[in-house]
């Protein structure tokens, strides 16, 4: 079957409408306030939509069906294009050396990565700082499930979007019908912001920051509006606040929905957020005993660096409060593999997911068991439910391209001229979606250094990561392209 551009067309027309329009609102926010780079948002919104309207209303075909191959075309060019635009009002404010360097910030952005190539965060216009923060609130959730609901519109089905935008391998739906789901998530997310926003505001943020960091933590961004990110704020109940909100961004919607619904029992059934809840008190204790040791901070203040380090680096927000490689190197490395780690599949959060972790767990250790009965046929269950062969080899093979993809990606930023740590820490930190590294793109370190040509690369392994590599490279095979 030949692939139908016309939905294609059509459909990056409707999101590049939907970017601009976005524009267009910090525009009228920066207006407002007068802040010095209201131009460059409305020339970047008058390009962004201008495009948009011309892809809209192309006509290559009167076809507006859409099947899997074209979902993932849609879904792929769509983050690709949301990096570029999302570049532009950057470029256009003069606060960024070069377009590469407003390409890596725009990408960051969109995929909650929360790496940043800016040494002084302050002194940026606040019309910057509110695009920043809503990149990341934008692309949290994926605008394509936003947009989910406005492509009956066009006739077409969203199904195929869903499936392959939809973050981590859940097969769970608040509703069956995919408009209405895409609805209810975006209606919980924005009540959860609009609810974190309020505790902030309480605790003593200002209105601009409470705002900003709410929508940098419920999408598991980790954008700050400081230099020192959360460090600044010396009140621990913005900390432990924080903290929270990063753990609750870093679960499963569907579960979130459930205990939103007083369903208590029904998330707790829920095995992968069981082992959520267990590997983050682990770690945290864990944590908090080896920073108690190395440093002799008083227990609470150690509690808390580790309480919303792990939080942060777990969910994949990347907010600071405390500088992880300075502890001591054991923990140092411990943080390192946690870039690895991700949260639960259906959240916001990046990295591997804790269900593909429990599946390899588990399949492993079955795998002595079924040495001693080979004749037995011995299956995984979670949540009390089989898992299929299928879905077992996809998240095997998943894991390995991970991994093969992190040591490739590693060889071609030590190539630009990177030492091996620091190229270590930027893709495992680029591909996870984390934020923060290890060398000389630490917690309290950014990326400006990093060559502008490694810095476009680590953009493309961001919206790799966000999109689940499968989603991204499943367009390199012959297969994709076989029309019968």
């Amino acid at each position: 079957m030949k692939l139908n551009f016309q939905p294609i067309s059509n459909v990056i027309g409707v999101l590049m409408l939907i970017y601009g329009a976005f524009m267009l609102f910090v525009y009228a926010y920066v207006t407002v306030i007068h802040s010095i780079d209201g131009t460059a948002f409305l020339y970047s919104s008058l390009i962004t939509m201008g495009f948009g309207f011309l892809s809209y209303k192309i006509k290559l075909n009167n076809s507006l069906s859409v099947n899997k191959r074209e979902g993932y075309i849609i879904v792929v060019t769509s983050w690709l294009i949301m990096a570029l635009c999302g570049a532009l009002p950057y470029h256009f404010a003069g606060v960024t050396d070069n377009y590469a360097h407003a390409f890596f910030e725009s990408a960051s952005g969109f995929t909650t990565t929360g790496a940043s190539i800016f040494n002084d965060i302050e002194s940026l216009p606040k019309g910057i700082l509110v695009w920043r923060s809503l990149t990341q609130w934008i692309g949290g959730m994926g605008i394509i499930v936003l947009t989910v609901a406005l492509l009956p519109l066009l006739g077409i089905a969203g199904i195929e979007l869903f499936v392959a935008e939809a973050p981590g391998p859940t097969a769970d739906k608040l509703h069956p019908r995919i408009k209405e789901t895409a609805k209810r998530l975006w209606f919980l997310y924005v009540g959860i912001t609009a609810l974190l926003a309020v505790l902030l505001l309480l605790e003593g943020m200002n209105l601009f920051d409470a705002v900003n960091h709410a929508f940098t933590t419920m999408a598991t961004g980790g954008f700050s509006t400081k230099n020192a990110s959360i460090a600044y704020y010396e009140n621990p109940a913005i900390h432990y606040t924080l903290g929270l909100f990063m753990f609750i961004a870093g679960t499963n919607y569907f579960v979130i929905y459930h205990l939103a619904k007083g369903h208590f029992k029904a998330s707790w059934s829920n095995e992968e957020f069981r082992w959520y809840f267990y590997i983050m008190i682990f770690l945290v204790v864990g944590v908090t005993l080896g920073i108690y040791a190395s440093t002799q901070q008083p227990l609470e203040k150690a509690f808390r660096d580790s309480f919303f380090m792990v939080n942060s680096i777990v969910s994949t927000t990347g907010y600071v409060t405390a500088d992880y490689t300075s502890w001591n190197p054991t923990l140092t490395v411990i943080f390192f593999l946690l870039l690895f780690l991700g949260a639960s599949a259906g959240s916001t959060a990046g990295g591997i997911k804790i269900i593909r972790h429990m599946v390899f767990a588990k399949n492993s250790l079955l795998e002595f068991k079924r040495i001693l009965h080979p004749r037995a046929l011995i299956r995984i269950k979670i949540s009390r439910e089989l898992v299929p062969p299928r879905i077992l080899t996809h998240i095997l093979v998943f894991l390995l391209i991970y991994l093969l993809t992190f040591f490739v990606g590693m060889v071609v930023v030590v190539a630009f001229g990177v030492d091996i740590m620091t190229a270590a820490g930027a893709v495992a930190t680029s591909l996870g979606n984390v934020g923060p590294g290890i060398g000389e793109v630490g917690p309290v370190d950014n990326f400006y250094d990093i060559p502008d040509g490694a810095k476009c690369f680590l953009g493309i392994l961001m919206i790799m990561g966000r999109l689940e590599l499968f989603t991204v490279l499943v367009l390199f095979t012959p297969y994709f392209w076989k029309t019968n």
